[in-house]
């Protein structure tokens, strides 16, 4: 299966990110804690090279706890602040708050030695699409300011977002990169909702999927749909066509929703020694 999306207003915003780099002190990148490989842009990386870095393995409620604290330990053993979150009810707005002024530490006390008090740090949130920058930005600031959408490109533009008098973010649409060297890249982001459905077989996908969850989380089906074949997911969720067949168009989508939405449990497609 190799899966590739990249829409042309995404070569568009990587551009006016490039442009926007300049005026940054620090990068808060957004992964998806159930696949924080695949979910790291690395042309967010390049173009962040030189700034200060966060990491924020979102999503982190839907994710295996497990594999959530090593991968919170291997970003940090790499020199970057990792905050695992559920940006739906982020509790560690100090936390995040505190470590934006870590990471800037020492441009704050450069502007300061230069007589320059109480300039803002300016945060640039980034990440692929569908990882919950804007939900995050929201949760963060402690009110809506952005658009939020379970799907890939909600957010279209740049945007400003004052959070108080020593934080700005600037939030970034979700962009992809060109090609993905990988397939199991492209496959894990199809899975966790980063590339549009449409252009994708939810079919192979949903099969894919149903074979590394039986290997690595034997019990998650059984608990869900007392059964561990698509037969036992269409008849949990009731995908029953006419003259009483089964309608796989459902099942797959209702199979990969929930999926998503952590019905399943808490699910890891990759963990730190990449298996």
């Amino acid at each position: 299966m190799n899966i590739q999306w990249y829409p042309g207003h995404m070569t568009k915003a990587l551009r006016r990110m490039k442009e926007d780099m300049k005026l940054i002190d620090l990068v808060i990148e957004i992964l998806d804690a159930r696949v924080p490989v695949s979910s790291r842009n690395p042309d967010i990386d390049e173009l962040a090279q030189n700034k200060s870095r966060i990491v924020i393995l979102n999503k982190a409620d839907l994710a295996d706890p497990e594999a959530t604290s090593e991968w919170n330990e291997y970003f940090t053993a790499n020199g970057m602040i990792c905050i695992p979150l559920n940006a739906r009810v982020n509790h560690n707005t100090d936390k995040i708050r505190k470590s934006c002024m870590e990471a800037c530490a020492e441009k704050i006390e450069r502007d300061r030695k230069r007589g320059i008090k109480n300039r803002p740090i300016r945060v640039m949130v980034a990440g692929i699409p569908n990882v919950g920058k804007s939900t995050f930005i929201n949760s963060f600031a402690g009110r809506a300011s952005t658009k939020t959408g379970n799907k890939p490109g909600v957010t279209k533009g740049n945007q400003w977002i004052r959070i108080d008098k020593q934080i700005e973010l600037l939030d970034t649409p979700g962009i992809l990169w060109p090609k993905f060297e990988d397939p199991v890249v492209g496959r894990n982001l199809a899975l966790i909702g980063s590339i549009n459905d449409e252009v994708l077989s939810i079919q192979e996908l949903c099969e894919y999927l149903i074979e590394y969850i039986n290997k690595h989380y034997p019990d998650a089906l059984n608990t869900r749909y007392e059964g561990n074949d698509f037969e036992a997911v269409a008849k949990r969720l009731g995908c029953i066509g006419k003259g009483g067949e089964y309608d796989y168009t459902r099942v797959y989508k209702g199979f990969l929703d929930d999926f998503r939405s952590g019905k399943l449990g808490r699910i890891n497609l990759e963990v730190t020694d990449h298996e």
